[in-house]
């Protein structure tokens, strides 16, 4: 979950090198470094906390070549002696993202042989086995091939030595890394948002690549050290979509880019009067014809998107569907079904977690595979026979936003094409579906105009400790979801319960200190959610409602209303989840967290 940025060029690269950390910095901002070649020697600049600290120290140095990293924390606390990049012998720099999961025997091996450990991390055995191998006459090339070989676990590394002024060695194996094409410049990175003040012409690395990068170009060898070509391609990524513009936080300006997030997602279909198998990919039609249920492998946010599938998949599809936690999936004993459609969820496609689970559905003979992602070059879109992109657009703000909510759209598009082929889905049903599909985009627009009261209500929160979250049926993910954004970025704690359930155990909780929040769609089940908000207030508890239109739930002494437009049927969970993302971000401007950064955690979870 850290940032790499690497440059070769012919004029100081430091400003490149800052400029894609701070970009980065979403990935990771306990530390930061850079080290670059100058007059011979390696030249290092490490801080502790966010790159504008580093940027300060690195006022006096210059180079012709570098590279930089801004880290997450796994092995070591934050410190500037756990800070990349690491060193070996003064002679070699490396930084990485991963985990070398063989470390410790590494670390002995290496100790042995005379090399001295400075800091807690694992990133250091990198280095120190490639100068053992540099050591004895290879190239920096070779020494770092040699060394990958005997690496177990997940990197993606950029190299330089003190003695190759014009060169550097990147590689990447569960971990992503980049190539950055201009004229006569290169550079390396963990995400083209990092390079786009310089080149938007971008090669990714395959799983097991190795690349040379130097002012002349770059040469790209593949997990068997051979020669291999990676198309160029240009980033549809945009200078603007990844500035503020005129919002404070990212998390602010991806709430407010779920309309047109969600337009962009559905437009291939709102745009046709049919739904087809095709928008998963050209063997879809057949694969969803020989499927008899659906596996969704998700972390996160991404597996309550999950679970509000499941309601869907079962009710409308009338197919069968399990959600499991992509990080616990393949620790326990499963019972397989070849004729499962495995459905991988993720926003970044690089999760660590899912993909390893992906990894082991695979091999417990799984081959129909359906990746749902926002980025088109990620890992699990390559590694599954179909996919659907959900146009999204880079989401900066750690506290997943649009990502979700295109997540659902394009989970409720799959439960459409399943029922159609299926032959649940009538033609009048068909067309019912696709117009509220279309008009999704502007109710969301409608549901935003809620912020204004919702800014004013988490002044309520601010004292508050701890917070519970009720829902039902489709709804209760909303409320997991809810209060894992709360959690996130204000650091209160809040857990959610379908409602129902409140009886059996969570209602001890319940006094005048424990703020309630609930959606209460005007659904099937809103009489019961009623008589269980009756519950709370017996006992004294502060709620606050987001209610549809003609829930008949009223303001009252201890009862807030957040008034939602007419229900939207299936598709409520979407419109559902905005207010709560923004009682969540108002909530933590009122404690005065960092939003876009909160503690611990980062964007990509690219580590187990």
């Amino acid at each position: 979950m850290c940032g790499i940025v690497g440059a070769v060029a012919q004029r100081n690269v430091v400003p490149v090198l800052l400029e894609g950390l701070s970009r980065l910095e979403y990935r990771g901002y306990d530390s930061a470094g850079l080290v670059v070649v100058r007059d011979g020697k390696l030249e290092r600049v490490r801080s502790i906390g966010r790159v504008a600290e580093l940027t300060e120290k690195s006022k006096n140095t210059r180079g012709l070549i570098g590279i930089a990293h801004t880290r997450w924390a796994t092995h070591g606390a934050p410190s500037e002696r756990n800070a990349h990049p690491h060193i070996s012998k003064n002679h070699i720099a490396v930084v990485h993202n991963g985990i070398i999961e063989n470390y410790e025997a590494l670390r002995t091996r290496l100790t042995a042989a005379g090399y001295e450990f400075t800091s807690d991390t694992d990133t250091e055995v990198i280095g120190h086995l490639i100068h053992s191998h540099y050591a004895r006459g290879n190239s920096l090339l070779s020494a770092t091939q040699a060394a990958l070989k005997e690496l177990v676990g997940a990197y993606a590394i950029g190299v330089i030595a003190a003695d190759n002024p014009d060169q550097i060695i990147c590689a990447r194996r569960g971990s992503p890394l980049l190539l950055g094409v201009s004229d006569s410049e290169y550079f390396i990175a963990s995400d083209v948002s990092a390079l786009l003040p310089v080149t938007r012409r971008v090669v990714y690395l395959e799983e097991g690549d190795v690349a040379e990068v130097g002012r002349g170009g770059y040469r790209i060898f593949d997990a068997t050290g051979k020669r291999a070509e990676r198309a160029v391609q240009t980033s549809e990524l945009s200078e603007e979509s990844v500035q503020l513009g005129e919002y404070k936080h990212y998390m602010q300006k991806e709430i407010h880019e779920q309309p047109q997030a969600l337009a962009d997602t559905l437009e291939s279909v709102c745009n046709s009067q049919t739904l087809v198998p095709g928008i998963f990919g050209a063997e879809a039609a057949a694969t969803f014809a020989c499927i008899d249920s659906v596996l969704i492998l998700a972390c996160g946010t991404s597996y309550h998107a999950g679970l509000v599938a499941r309601y869907w998949l079962e009710e409308i599809a009338g197919i069968r569907c399990n959600v499991e936690v992509a990080s616990e999936y393949r620790y326990r004993t499963s019972v397989p079904n070849p004729k499962s459609l495995v459905v991988v969820v993720s926003q970044s496609g690089e999760t660590a977690d899912t993909q390893a689970a992906l990894s082991h559905a695979k091999k417990l003979g799984h081959d129909h595979t359906l990746a749902i992602c926002n980025v088109p070059e990620s890992a699990l879109v390559r590694l599954c026979k179909l996919r659907m992109l959900t146009r999204a657009g880079p989401e900066i703000g750690v506290a997943s936003t649009k990502a979700f909510t295109t997540q659902l759209a394009a989970l409720f598009l799959l439960t459409l094409v399943l029922a159609k082929q299926r032959g649940r889905l009538t033609a009048q049903q068909e067309q019912q579906h696709l117009h509220e599909l279309r008009h999704l985009p502007g109710a969301t627009q409608k549901v935003l105009e809620l912020e204004p009261h919702i800014a004013r209500l988490a002044k309520q929160f601010a004292g508050k400790q701890h917070a519970l979250f009720l829902g039902r049926g489709l709804h209760y993910p909303i409320a997991l979801e809810g209060a894992l954004k709360l959690k996130e970025i204000s650091y209160i704690h809040a857990e959610a319960y379908p409602a129902g359930e409140l009886k059996h155990g969570p209602l001890a909780l319940v006094d005048k200190d424990m703020p309630v929040i609930s959606v209460a769609p005007n659904d099937a089940l809103l009489e019961k959610l009623k008589s269980n908000l009756q519950e709370v207030r017996a006992r004294g508890g502060e709620l606050y409602v987001f209610a549809d239109a003609n829930t008949h739930i009223r303001e009252a002494d201890g009862i807030h209303i957040m008034q939602m437009p007419e229900h939207a049927g299936y598709l409520s969970p979407i419109l559902h989840t905005i207010p709560l993302q923004l009682l969540a971000y108002y909530v933590a401007l009122q404690k005065g967290t960092d939003v876009d950064k909160p503690r611990n955690l980062a964007k990509s979870v690219t580590v187990e």
